[in-house]
């Protein structure tokens, strides 16, 4: 199993490759966060690690909603996508040490903890899930007006 941390942001994908974890030797690259980058970041994925998508775990931060397209590509594509909660990782990378705050050092964070937890798998929602989001947020903002 190959382990990549994306650090997920509105307008860009840091992504870190954990190429040995003993000597944390990795490999970088920054895509943009939309949907024509996505096919381009899983070639590199799988380019780099010579594995195909189900041997590469990726895990990414629940951020908002600009993890959601990246992580619903990623897992269409089989890769084994995990989605934890922000909270998780500021304890872990406190627990290893990590005092700075980076693009760069996020994902290599997020690689690490994929490799050192057993996290249970991400899978999006149904669409029926979402519809009922979707028009839950709807009610919400036309309240606002009654």
């Amino acid at each position: 199993m190959e382990y990549v941390g994306i650090d997920v942001a509105k307008d860009k994908l840091d992504s870190l490759w954990l190429r040995d974890r003993k000597s944390e030797k990795v490999k970088t690259k920054i895509h943009r966060n939309t949907p024509s980058e996505y096919r381009l970041l899983s070639k590199w994925l799988c380019d780099n690690t010579g594995k195909a998508p189900d041997d590469i775990k990726v895990v990414m931060e629940a951020t908002g909603i600009y993890h959601e397209a990246i992580a619903e590509y990623l897992y269409t594509k089989g890769f084994k996508v995990c989605v934890i909660n922000p909270d998780f990782l500021r304890s872990y990378a406190k627990g290893i040490g990590v005092k700075t705050k980076t693009d760069k050092k996020d994902s290599l964070v997020l690689a690490k903890y994929g490799a050192a937890e057993n996290i249970l798998p991400w899978k999006p929602e149904s669409s029926e899930a979402r519809r009922l989001k979707a028009f839950g947020a709807r009610l919400n903002a036309l309240g606002k007006y009654i």
